[in-house]
């Protein structure tokens, strides 16, 4: 990768791990619902600009629904409720884990040995962390947070049915499509009133961190993101994800004296240890068209 590439992939994760104590701030002002519903409101400005996608409304809204509102939505009121940013930003990234789970339970993907062993290793990390689970933060907070993985990992599969569509439009849609349904449940949950009163004495500090949120974590992030990828293979730049849970915790500790008790600190190393395991080791298929590439080339050389 180009060194400025690399800074920008550097970059992206730094603002996803900022984004947790974004929004860990932005819940003292905002329910869960609607803290979510502004922040894709504001990522889905483009929309005005930009078509919609070449794809239809039923893949369109099946992305949304997994990789936007049921990730960001279960993270906002499992914060809400108490599970400490630093592990949030933790449990969110074991998404990985289930991608390639749900990849060989849905397409018969085979995990490499590495890949295996990296499961494994992180699943051992979860665990850990289940066993602390209950002294700060409720059962039923920590169910909420783990819908977010899962739905990450869904939506990463079903991204696979949006190829070749422009990611900066692409994302612009699926935040509008997580907005309307997001504003709909938190005028049902909180009535039209409080809603509006919340909307009307927002802070200074409510809107930055909302325009942060929104415009930057969200938007201009994922649309860098997307760049990346494109430009270079997945394993280049998937890897760089694994810093998001070292700044969400470090950031954290400093901002609010978030501390980590031995076993729940070993799990969160053992489950980020799991999922750099994973990210960096080659699938089956992929040494097989590397060696099917090397045995069309020698030839020619020789």
């Amino acid at each position: 990768m180009k060194p400025a590439d690399v800074c920008i992939a550097v970059l992206v994760a730094v603002i996803w791990g900022l984004a947790f104590i974004a929004s860990r701030i932005a819940l003292n002002e905002f329910s869960p619902e609607l803290m979510t519903a502004l922040r894709f409101s504001i990522a889905a400005l483009p929309c005005l600009f930009v078509a919609r996608p070449k794809i239809s409304w039923s893949v369109l809204v099946s992305i949304s629904f997994t990789l936007f509102l049921g990730q960001f939505l279960s993270q906002a009121f499992a914060i809400a409720y108490g599970v400490p940013v630093g592990l949030s930003s933790v449990i969110v990234q074991s998404q990985a884990l289930f991608t390639i789970a749900f990849a060989v339970l849905l397409f018969r993907e085979r995990p490499s040995a590495g890949q295996t062993v990296g499961i494994a290793i992180a699943t051992a990390g979860l665990l850990m962390i289940c066993g602390t689970v209950g002294y700060d933060f409720s059962v039923g907070a920590f169910a909420i947070l783990m819908i977010s993985p899962l739905s990450f990992a869904a939506g990463n599969l079903l991204l696979r049915r949006a190829q070749g569509v422009p990611m900066f439009d692409l994302f612009a849609w699926l935040c509008l499509v997580a907005a309307v349904p997001l504003f709909a449940l938190t005028l049902v949950s909180s009535g039209p009133q409080p809603t509006w009163h919340a909307l009307t004495h927002m802070s200074l500090t409510g809107l930055i961190c909302m325009i942060g949120l929104g415009a930057i974590s969200t938007s201009i992030a994922y649309w860098l993101w997307g760049r990346l990828l494109r430009d270079y293979p997945a394993a280049q730049v998937v890897p760089f994800a694994l810093l998001v849970p070292f700044v969400g915790s470090a950031a954290s500790s400093v901002v609010f004296g978030e501390t980590f008790g031995p076993l729940r600190l070993t799990g969160m190393v053992t489950v980020v240890g799991g999922i750099a395991i994973m990210l960096l080791s080659k699938r089956p298929e992929d040494s097989e068209k590397q060696k099917a590439s090397e045995e069309q080339v020698l030839p020619r050389i020789a």
